[in-house]
């Protein structure tokens, strides 16, 4: 088969990093274009010295024309607003396949968009194909355009979708207390990411339906509830660079139920998954550090009447590059653990 053009815009960022340490161990992508603003000029292993020796391409302005032109594949890694035009730029330029990591075209309602995100073009909301593959491939065959799901969506969802889908937990109410490391902030400084804040401490924000992920958490378990939800959605900062742990409290419809019947569950539901493994124990990131793989535990907590469902992944991974990559992937018609094979880091 014919190498895959790749060009990727936004290179300079953690996600631009991880989708450049993947795709290089990809068998069928050749890297055509890297594109950045601040960065432009500069070897991209002078900006990622990790790659000396494997990557000396020069990073260079973003051209949308060029990037149509020079590659088959765009990989769109820009902050939220920016990210969602530009992919829609080289979408109507008739590219193969663009695959947005911004949150821009993740949600479908235009309203629900506009309300979170203060845009929406309705057009490409309309194409865009949701990335999650485990919810279900088909639409993902021969995509165009995909909103590719961050870690924190990723994670909640997995957490609990397929709980909700088979009716083992009622749709209300759902909470979810996630926890993520600071790279998930992305690579531009900022006080809240500064090692002394961040260090020896462990902190909330954006609680009590303010976080602009929330949304789009509900969009998915809607679909696997067949109604309407409300997740009640906890971010935390870590103080680690990578890994998402999520867990997730929904009350059962059988209170009867033991811990092994929602496993026997999760491992038929989750059968087959290339990257989604179920856990007897309790989910930890660093098991899944630097892979695309999903842990999904859940446990029945029968005196306090509640099921415990968990996730751990890496949120530049699973929760960003690799999935992406495995959305391009199935798009394409490639093995869709091309390029992701990796075990996990340990320790």
């Amino acid at each position: 088969m014919a190498s895959i053009r790749v060009a990727l815009v936004g290179a300079s960022g953690y996600t631009g990093a991880e989708l450049l340490r993947l795709l290089l161990s990809h068998p069928d992508v050749e890297l055509t274009l890297l594109c950045a603003h601040k960065s432009a000029g500069q070897r991209i292993d002078a900006l990622f010295p990790q790659l000396t020796g494997r990557l000396s391409t020069v990073v260079e302005p973003y051209d949308g024309a060029r990037v149509a032109r020079d590659a088959d594949v765009a990989f769109v890694a820009l902050p939220h607003g920016e990210s969602g035009r530009v992919a829609g730029e080289l979408y109507r330029l008739g590219m193969r396949l663009v695959l947005d990591l911004s949150g821009d075209l993740r949600i479908s309602d235009p309203a629900i968009c506009r309300e979170w995100y203060g845009h929406a073009d309705e057009a490409l909301l309309a194409e865009a194909v949701y990335g999650l593959p485990e919810l279900g491939r088909a639409r993902l065959d021969r995509a165009r355009l995909i909103a590719v799901p961050g870690c924190y969506p990723t994670a909640s969802i997995l957490a609990l979708f397929a709980l909700l889908e088979a009716k083992l937990v009622a749709p209300a109410p759902l909470i979810v207390d996630a926890k993520s490391g600071v790279s998930g902030a992305g690579r531009t400084p900022a006080l809240s990411s500064h090692l002394p804040e961040a260090g020896e401490g462990v902190r909330a924000y954006k609680v009590a339906g303010t976080h602009r992920h929330t949304p789009e958490i509900e969009q998915a378990l809607g679909l696997a509830a067949g109604t309407a939800v409300r997740v009640s959605f906890s971010p935390h900062l870590l103080p680690m660079s990578r890994g998402i742990l999520a867990t997730a409290y929904a009350v059962p419809t059988d209170p009867s139920r033991k811990t092994e019947d929602y496993l026997r569950l999760l491992r038929e539901r989750f059968t087959g998954e290339p990257f989604v493994r179920v856990v007897e124990h309790p989910p930890d990131t660093a098991h899944v550090r630097g892979s695309n793989l999903v842990h999904l535990g859940v446990a029945a907590d029968r005196r306090a009447g509640l099921v415990v469902a968990m996730t751990a992944l890496d949120n530049l991974v699973k929760g960003a590059s690799g999935q992406a990559i495995q959305c391009m992937n199935r798009a394409l018609g490639l093995p869709e653990a091309a390029g992701l094979g990796g075990s996990p880091m340990f320790p």
